[in-house]
């Protein structure tokens, strides 16, 4: 199901409601050709209020409030406003949805002194619409912060799994030194021992002009080839363990997984792909990673350009997206952010992530190349 349907169906629900509450109330004016047209105008903006939730504001208050006072039906007008109020303060603007509250409260209110100023139903009838209005307004609040806290929770035990993967991981290398050391100290000079030994023993034979024995040159062959086994096994526990390695070239990988997610990113690379240090390449990806899985978890509906840009002393990264970040909102620097920033500055390199200044965010990362002289 499209993500903007329920709110279409929303729409059409609620310009029925007010055609019909229009139709019933015994003191409402005819409904004419331009007051179809301000409900079609509000139904398509709650259509629409998923993607521009102020636009939908906007068009929604000045709709409903032209509807009510050229026809003066019942309250049901300010029901499609009071939903893009709870909408646009559960997505951040709160000022904007007290002033839509004020401005609709304020026509409303004048229209009906304007034709019965002492009348009793009018205030009982503002007050509740009042009462609505701070309901809506403080729903939304409340609903943005009990989002946060659970995007936070949610955090908290990414990063408590991550540490614990990493203490695991560390702990598995430890004991994989060890174990490199104690054979390096015990078995490596033992096998030592036995090659010379043997090695020596099989010169002299010679010297004398003796054919060594099959026995005395096995054992010198079989010392030498075990020399080279066991060297090849303390290379194998020294080396970082990486069970699945990752690194730029994977980055289209990534690119297709994170659209299977619903974000749309592209790939664009710049100059000529080539080798560079392994921990600039796994830098890279994880950079890239984080990006697009922040792009995925607060960008909303939005598009990721991911660029790697080759040049002859620097790698660059970026991750753009034209979600709903926006310069008038700073970010908070999460967890994601400082891991990349402590990754990016750990190798020398810059790292810059900011909201852009026509919407989205942008996160870019410099890692300067050893260039052969």
């Amino acid at each position: 199901m499209r993500p903007d349907l329920p709110y279409a169906l929303a729409g059409v629900i609620l310009g029925v409601l007010v055609l019909g509450d229009a139709a019933i109330t015994p003191d409402a004016a005819v409904v004419r050709a331009l007051d179809v047209v301000l409900v079609l105008v509000m139904v398509a903006a709650v259509a629409a209020c998923r993607r521009y939730p102020l636009v939908a504001l906007v068009v929604v208050t000045g709709s409903m409030l032209g509807f009510y006072v050229r026809v003066h039906g019942g309250v049901a007008a300010a029901f499609a406003v009071l939903g893009t109020v709870y909408l646009a303060a559960w997505r951040g603007h709160r000022a904007a949805a007290g002033l839509a509250s004020l401005v609709f409260l304020g026509g409303f209110l004048a229209r009906d002194v304007s034709l019965a100023p002492a009348d009793l139903v009018i205030l009982e009838r503002t007050s509740l619409l009042l009462g609505w209005f701070v309901a809506a307004n403080v729903g939304g609040l409340v609903a943005r912060q009990r989002r946060a806290y659970l995007e936070q929770v949610e955090q908290r035990a990414v990063e408590a799994e991550r540490t614990r993967d990493e203490v695991a991981l560390r702990r598995a290398g430890e004991e994989r030194l060890r174990i490199a050391r104690d054979l390096h100290d015990s078995l490596t000079h033992n096998i030592s021992l036995i090659k010379v030994q043997a090695g020596i023993a099989v010169h002299l034979a010679r010297k004398r002009d003796e054919e060594p024995s099959s026995a005395l040159l096995a054992i010198q062959e079989a010392s030498g080839a075990a020399m080279q086994e066991l060297r090849a096994t303390l290379d194998v526990l020294r080396a970082p363990f990486d069970a699945d390695p990752v690194g730029l070239a994977r980055v289209g990988e990534l690119a297709e997984r994170t659209l299977a997610a619903g974000v749309p990113a592209h790939l664009t690379v710049v100059g000529d792909p080539r080798e560079v240090p392994a921990e600039v390449d796994q830098a890279g990806y994880r950079v890239v990673q984080e990006a697009l899985t922040n792009v995925a978890r607060h960008a909303g509906p939005a598009t990721a350009q991911v660029r790697i840009e080759y040049a002859p002393a620097l790698l660059t990264v970026s991750v753009t997206d034209d979600g709903q970040a926006s310069p008038v909102r700073p970010t908070t620097p999460g967890v994601g952010l400082r891991g990349m920033r402590e990754r990016v500055t750990g190798l020398g390199g810059t790292l810059d992530a900011a909201p852009c200044e026509g919407g989205g965010f942008a996160v870019r990362a410099t890692f300067p190349l050893d260039v052969p002289s």
